[in-house]
């Protein structure tokens, strides 16, 4: 049987067969807390009198049906699909049921407030979920127009894809509210939002006219909305979208929603965006929050053009939505907001999980195959995203901008309010730029894996290179060597600073290349292959490169440059080629001078996690004692008020784990808790750092991960903190707790617990695997008993969470090799499940491998 998935031959068939034309859908929210009513009239058309399909509805009771005004028997509805026999040309499906409530993120999800209570309902239809909200023929190439009616309590405000109108209020406490028509979209992009959400409205005055613009979140949260800051970036935005695009923003308004329990961090609804409420937060963030909120929010418009208007065929090409997305949404700010140095942040931090992702052993290619929906559930993931825009940014640099500009203008032009394949965005952008893609998108998007480059040269006499040759390789599974476009750096220390003295731009191509241009110049102090970070490669460092690097890396001036040199040094680290002390020095000697505030975030976590999963147990003690005084010392160095110095706080207070330290023989954890209580209790002050609710989240977690703080604690803080964030902080400082009894609760109610608020799970995920060896011996055997059946307990969303983050990572043994791979030989969990083992068993054997190198 079916059951909820879609495999794409049947997708195929039923968009041959049907042609829908409209959807009217009925909702009623005031039957109560559990379940709606749903009431969908969809008119369509079929090719061939007499045949045979199906629509989709998920999870829905009490279900009746009418097919041109003939009722179909109860039987018809079984398995998520509703059979419709004999179509004629031209037909009308009613479907009326109740619908329930979500609160794992899928359909129509319901919370409430435990700060006032107020109720909030938002839709999320992505990837196949609209079926759980109304009966519909749920595909992306099956676009129709929307008409929504909503019932509501009368104080409620509602919204959709089309402007809200004015309710007609029923006489009765609720209301009414009929939406215009939409414009012709998928399903996937629908939405309803409605509840208590309060907002502010403004326009974005263009050169194609006025848009209304409006930003909403619950009435607890709108205190801490930056409404000045949210708008003027939407209008950054449109200005620069529709200057590049050349079309009209499609969708007339356009809302943006701050929604609680949002599974992504946001969603592209034509018109009705929805994003994460973390995304307005309460207490101080570091300007790298900021800098991924202002390319999350460009993101989604740019998927108004290119995912809304313009709609991949099938979801093998969601590859090409999103990568699009994220390539425009890190153009657009650094080309029109204040992060002109956006790239930097990409490089530093996006950039390097898809390098992370590419090589694991589930790698697959940027545009995979996808028979069915359960295809999506493991092959959507950073090689999407990251690796995805860093080709895109690769094709850019390949063409030019210009062409590649012409070429967007005339896709959007050609396909508006249709749907594509590849094929139609490569023949737009080849016509523009009179170049053949084809062997490009065959060797950049139909393989796996992640090359490296290293410099080889020699000398002359007098110190100046005689020669120059890049050298690429690929790891044996995945043996394509691409093209690539980059820079070669040439860089000197002139007067305690390190100065780019010239870039040379060569293609690479194949196992060596000969950089002819370098012949005659003088060796410089560092060299950087794939300068201005044009290529998606894994770089490596010379002996007197690296040398300069740690020595100096903090005066070098261009922070894209020192975000490569990071990456590189990082990448050395992971594979064996750089040992794990010397990466450490490298961060503490030049963290405390670095700009970038995606460096600052980033780059001391990398470190610490290397520093647990990367060395040696019996080197582990003294290389801890030199991260905590390291740690200690740059906070305590950092500007007042700083990044830098919020920054070390929160590494300073995950630096607590090492209480744990006394396992292994480190002494100095005893300070470095007496330090973090007196921050939190203010017997020790820094000058500029606050010691706001969301710092002391930080803190007592950190402690709680210590053993030295528990639930005591805890349900002390909240008393203070009794918003859900507080509740979520909370639940995740239990899981850092190294107690068997509350860690396996904090377990159970992560894998086992349908009931677990989605972002509380997540909060557990996050923490539960920082408390150090001993409190997580036997989590690889329930990690593994979990994966059997942790899809059907808390639903897919809340599954991928958990799997990919609460494996227990530090327990990298070859015993639990074993285990695992046992395991793998005898499953039958689902294809996610089996992934993340897969990705856990991967981390497992590389840790063992730097701690043995």
């Amino acid at each position: 049987m079916p059951g909820t998935n879609l495999t794409q031959a049947e997708a195929a068939a039923r968009s041959a067969l049907l042609q829908i034309t409209t959807y009217d859908v009925t909702l009623d929210l005031t039957t109560g807390p559990d379940t709606f009513v749903s009431t969908s009239r969809i008119t369509f058309t079929a090719t061939t009198p007499g045949s045979s399909t199906f629509a989709d509805l998920v999870g829905a009771t009490n279900v009746s049906a009418t097919l041109n005004g003939l009722p179909l028997d109860a039987s018809a509805y079984a398995d998520s699909r509703l059979a419709l026999d004999g179509l004629a040309d031209t037909n009308e499906l009613v479907v009326t049921a109740d619908m329930a409530y979500s609160h794992t993120g899928e359909g129509l999800h319901r919370f409430v407030d435990p700060v006032d209570e107020k109720v909030y309902l938002y839709s999320q239809m992505e990837v196949p979920d609209a079926r759980r909200v109304f009966a519909s023929f749920e595909q992306p190439d099956l676009k129709a127009t929307f008409t929504f009616h909503v019932t509501a309590p009368e104080g409620w405000a509602v919204f959709s894809n089309s402007p809200t109108p004015v309710p007609t209020s029923l006489g009765d406490g609720n209301a009414r509210w009929d939406f215009a028509v939409t414009k012709r979209m998928s399903t996937y992009i629908t939405a309803i939002v409605a509840g208590e959400y309060v907002g502010v409205e403004d326009s974005y005055v263009g050169k194609n006219g006025t848009i209304p613009l409006g930003l909403y979140s619950r009435a607890s949260a709108r205190e801490h909305m930056d409404v000045d800051s949210l708008f003027t970036l939407t209008k950054q935005g449109f200005e620069l979208f529709e200057d590049l695009f050349d079309y009209p923003y499609p969708f007339g308004k356009y809302d943006q929603f701050f929604v609680p329990e949002f599974n992504a961090g946001a969603m592209e609804n034509a018109g009705a965006v929805t994003i994460r409420d973390e995304y307005i937060p309460a207490s101080r963030q570091p300007r790298s929050f900021y800098d991924f909120r202002t390319n999350m929010i460009l993101h989604e418009m740019a998927h108004q053009w290119f995912g809304d208007l313009v709609t991949m065929k099938w979801w093998n090409d969601l590859w090409l939505n999103e990568s699009f997305a994220e390539w425009a949404g890190y153009y657009a700010a650094a080309n029109a907001t204040e992060f002109t140095d956006a790239w930097t942040g990409f490089t530093n931090a996006r950039k390097l999980s898809g390098y992370r992702q590419d090589q694991l052993i589930t790698t697959h290619p940027i545009a995979p195959e996808i028979k069915d929906l359960h295809d999506i559930e493991v092959n959507f993931d950073m090689i999407t995203y990251a690796k995805g825009a860093s080709a895109l940014k690769q094709l850019v640099a390949w063409v030019g901008m210009e062409p590649f500009t012409i070429g967007l203008r005339a896709y959007f032009r050609d396909h508006a309010y249709g749907n594509t394949e590849f094929k139609d965005l490569l023949g737009a952008l080849e016509k523009a730029s009179g170049r053949d893609l084809s062997t490009w998108a065959e060797e950049w998007l139909q393989t796996s894996g992640v090359n490296t480059v290293r410099p080889e040269f020699t000398l002359n006499a007098d110190g100046t290179y005689a020669s120059l040759t890049i050298h690429q390789s690929a790891a044996p599974e995945h043996p394509t060597l691409r093209r690539h476009r980059m820079g070669v750096g040439l860089f000197d220390l002139v007067e305690g600073s390190l100065v780019r003295r010239t870039t040379i731009e060569v293609d690479v191509e194949g196992g060596l290349t000969e950089v002819a241009e370098a012949v005659g110049k003088k060796q410089p102090d560092l060299l950087l292959l794939n300068d201005e970070d044009l290529a998606y490669v894994k770089v490596r460092l010379d002996e007197r490169s690296y040398a300069t690097a740690v020595a100096h890396l903090s005066k070098l001036d261009d922070s894209l440059a020192r975000a490569l040199i990071w990456t590189a040094a990082w990448d050395m680290c992971r594979d064996g080629e750089l040992p794990t002390s010397d990466y450490i020095d490298l961060v503490l000697a030049n963290i405390g001078q670095e700009t970038d505030s995606w460096g600052l975030s980033r780059i001391p976590v990398l470190a610490e996690s290397a520093l647990f999963g990367y060395v040696s147990p019996d080197k582990l003690p003294e290389l801890q004692d030199r991260w905590e005084a390291g740690v200690r010392e740059l906070l305590v160095a950092a500007e007042p008020g700083s990044d830098a110095q919020l920054i070390f706080a929160k590494t300073y207070a995950a630096a607590t784990d090492t209480a744990r330290g006394s396992i292994h023989g480190c002494m100095r954890g005893e300070r470095t808790i007496a330090d973090v209580k007196a921050l939190l209790d203010g017997s020790w002050t820094l000058p500029g750092l606050t010691v706001d609710q969301d710092l002391r989240w930080r803190f007592i977690t950190g402690l709680c991960a210590a053993g030295a703080f528990g639930e005591a604690e805890i349900s002390a803080e909240l008393e203070r903190d009794t918003t859900q964030s507080g509740k979520e902080n909370a639940a995740g400082a239990r899981a850092a707790s190294p107690d068997p009894t509350v860690k396996a609760e904090a377990w159970r109610l992560a894998t086992m617990d349908p009931a677990t608020p989605n972002a509380t799970g997540e909060s557990i995920a996050n923490e539960f695997s920082r408390a150090g060896q001993p409190a997580l011996d036997g989590y690889v055997h329930a990690y593994l008993d979990a994966a059997e059946t942790i899809l059907d307990k808390v639903g897919t969303h809340r599954a991928a969470r958990a799997l990919e983050y609460i494996f227990p990572r530090q327990l990298a043994t070859q015993a639990n090799l074993d285990v695992i791979d046992k395991w793998l030989a005898s499953t039958t969990a689902s294809a996610m499940a089996v992934r993340y083992v897969r990705e856990g068993r991967d981390e497992l054997a590389r840790a063992m491998r730097a701690q043995q190198a």
